[in-house]
């Protein structure tokens, strides 16, 4: 059985977890939340980081104690069962390749945005070129990738620090208020929770850590520190941001704008500090092709180990004389490229919140079965995650629920069918 090289340590763990999580979330998805829950946006920035701290400390055990490529694709097939396994794989390849497909679109937004333009066929061809372009760099294999994600978060990092501190002074108060969503004739409640699963979303990026198990020295110790300290850092500057953005320009105005992609960009233009808008796209696009990067490469991996398992054809597990599943990576880079011809975020985020919640509900039923000796963390960790993400789940659309449920059913009709013919 082919193995993948253990090239990361710590550092190269951390860079890879703030490089899958910062970007999206922060410059997309707060726009969209804003639009369901108002000023509330801000609740829910905390909510899905304690939601994500559960399922980080879960998915920290399970890849501590089996660092292997796949993530809960193969925690479910060695704790839970084959057919619990394959809908995990299922589920991370469905909700990540739309966020891919978001993070593309993303890039496209902020940089039309730059240039003044607003014309749909030209989102959908800068999101085919980014992905084609990050494609090519995971192809390169995971040094080439770690080097690349170090920059590019560099510059994200910069331009949302900059972001922050150039928007306090303009923040009005009575813009972050109600904190608590008005909802007709049900308190809000549902509207904050809808907002807390998208926003949750923007946190898991962690997962790719996990993920790249295989590839990571000393699992059991670097996984569950780069987990956290990822999380740390991003909680604090999701808050940060979400208070300025929404006390700026207030939660409609910052809905609004997510319809063209770039709500941050919004704000930016009306702080003092000149150039600040500008700086703000330049890191939200380097923030979209970090996202990307990281999805293309945590997603080949799935694919990779899925084919290693005999659930997908067999040559999406060959390496290349680099050591890089070639071949996983071109098809996941396809499937992300026929996605962003949707040519809506919110469509797009919102189908992954739904199949992200999903399969960390089964990441924590599979921490759940973890071996006394093998719990770095008790067993109400795990409960509390997989309560709330199965809870979540449905609190998505309507249609976008059921519309997940019928993909689950379709994969495991896939997994039957292809199991009788091979």
């Amino acid at each position: 059985m082919q193995q993948l090289t253990r090239h990361l340590g710590f550092p190269g763990a951390v860079i890879v977890g703030l490089g899958s999580i910062i970007g999206t979330g922060v410059f997309v998805s707060i726009g969209i939340a804003a639009g369901v829950a108002g000023p509330a946006v801000v609740l829910a920035v905390l909510l899905g980081a304690l939601l994500a701290t559960f399922n980080g400390l879960s998915s920290a055990q399970l890849a501590a104690n089996y660092a292997v490529a796949g993530g809960t694709y193969a925690y479910g097939y060695r704790y839970l069962n084959p057919w619990l396994g394959f809908l995990a794989g299922w589920s991370f390849l469905v909700a990540k390749s739309a966020s891919a497909a978001t993070a593309a679109l993303g890039f496209g937004g902020y940089l039309l945005g730059l240039l003044g333009v607003h014309a749909p066929w030209a989102l959908a061809l800068l999101a085919l070129a980014a992905t084609a372009g990050t494609t090519l760099v995971v192809l390169g294999g995971v040094r080439r990738s770690s080097a690349t994600n170090l920059a590019i978060v560099s510059v994200t990092l910069f331009s949302l620090l900059l972001f922050v501190a150039a928007g306090l002074p303009s923040v009005r108060s009575a813009n972050l208020v109600p904190l608590w969503p008005v909802g007709a004739g049900e308190g809000g409640w549902r509207e904050l929770l809808h907002a807390t699963a998208l926003m949750f979303v923007a946190y898991t990026g962690y997962g790719r850590v996990a993920t790249l198990g295989e590839e990571v020295r000393d699992p059991r110790r670097t996984i569950p520190w780069a987990i956290v300290t990822t999380l740390l850092v991003t909680l604090l500057l999701y808050a940060a941001v979400a208070v300025v953005g929404v006390g700026v320009v207030g939660a409609d105005a910052l809905a609004e704008a997510q319809r063209g992609a770039a709500p941050l960009a919004l704000a930016a233009r009306s702080f003092a500090l000149p150039g600040t808008a500008l700086l703000v796209s330049i890191g939200a696009m380097t923030a979209m092709l970090g996202v990307l990067l990281n999805l293309v490469l945590g997603l080949s991996r799935v694919l990779f180990a899925m084919g290693r398992g005999g659930d997908v054809p067999a040559v999406t597990a060959r390496l290349d004389a680099r050591g890089s599943p070639a071949v996983a990576t071109l098809l996941v880079g396809g499937v992300i490229a026929l996605l962003t011809l949707t040519g809506d975020v919110r469509t797009t985020w919102s189908f992954s919140a739904f199949f992200v919640l999903v399969y960390y509900a089964l990441t924590n039923l599979a921490a759940l079965r973890l071996p006394a000796e093998e719990r770095l963390y008790g067993p109400a960790v795990a409960l509390s995650g997989l309560v709330a993400c199965a809870g979540l789940a449905f609190f998505v659309e309507t249609a976008v629920w059921l519309t997940g449920l019928g993909w689950l059913a379709l994969g495991l009709l896939w997994r039957l069918l292809w199991r009788q013919t091979r």
